[in-house]
């Protein structure tokens, strides 16, 4: 079981892992875990409920908190070790990563899927997708032309490094290439774990309400970039952008903002240049080369 969410993703128990391969197609990864955690509360008022007996003053029966926070740090060791040798890997071979994440629904299948269109031929791209189940948004991509491996987390919200580790073994990694990570839609328990990315990207679309940087602040305290998602659909919404970019300069003063369509294409090509402008010598040359 994830200490950090509840979830088994992180789960020590065996992992048992289906690789499908259907006629050419990436492989897709079952992780299925095992385990049962519940989390009960009996709060003394209204308000807002903490769980642990911690500064809230709330016990868990059953849970206690030093043991809560022992595991948690060190499935986050474990975690942080594996996303090391996941980073250590795509430097040698030449690979930029990112790690894509935001709530569900936000559009970045849509998103991702434009992208590799608007690029196509100028950089090699693979794409690891996430999602608790189905492989529709693997099929999405490959449609691109683009290799992709699909990850079913079961029970889990989130991908870890083990998982991506799995699905680097099934991917074409070209020197001078981009590796997309579109984790589990979820804007809270992916912020803690390191994937071995170079970057999160938070994907936050103008559907979803201007608030959601101060609601889920870690999440966006651990992304470098914010891509403000579905501009296109602004004249029929009551959504306030100016609000919505001081939220996440309140949380993240040093996070970059870039507002995008994933239906019309607008903005990518700013995008285009900011994973430029990141990779460096590693993706630029290739381009350049192209």
């Amino acid at each position: 079981m994830c200490a950090v969410c509840g979830c088994d993703a992180a789960a020590d128990t065996p992992h048992t892992h289906d690789h499908a391969h259907e006629h050419g197609r990436d492989w897709a990864l079952d992780h299925r875990h095992h385990g049962h955690h519940a989390h009960t509360a009996h709060p003394g008022g209204q308000g807002s409920i903490d769980f642990g007996a911690g500064p809230a003053g709330q016990e868990v029966p059953g849970l206690s908190q030093r043991r809560t926070l022992t595991i948690e740090r060190d499935i986050l060791s474990r975690n942080n070790a594996l996303a090391r040798a996941n980073r250590d890997r795509m430097a040698r071979a030449g690979v930029f990563a990112l790690n894509l994440v935001s709530s569900p629904g936000s559009g970045k299948t849509s998103l991702l899927a434009r992208f590799i269109d608007d690029v196509a031929g100028r950089w090699p791209i693979a794409v690891i997708e996430g999602d608790q189940r189905t492989s529709r948004d693997a099929e999405r991509i490959r449609a691109t032309g683009a290799p992709a491996v699909q990850i079913n987390t079961g029970k889990g919200c989130h991908l870890d490094a083990h998982m991506v580790g799995h699905a680097l073994d099934r991917l074409p990694l070209e020197a001078g290439g981009l590796l997309f990570i579109e984790n589990v839609g979820n804007l809270v328990c992916p912020a803690a774990f390191d994937l071995g990315e170079a970057h999160k990207v938070v994907v936050l679309s103008v559907t979803e309400g201007e608030d959601k940087p101060l609601k889920y602040p870690d999440m966006f305290a651990a992304s470098d970039l914010m891509l403000l998602n579905k501009i296109d659909l602004l004249p029929h919404l009551d959504f306030d952008v100016a609000a919505c970019l001081a939220a996440a300069r309140r949380v993240n003063p040093r996070i970059q903002i870039l507002p995008v369509s994933a239906r019309t294409g607008a903005g990518l090509e700013g995008f285009q240049t900011w994973i430029e402008a990141r990779a460096g010598a590693l993706v630029s040359g290739r381009a350049t080369a192209g």
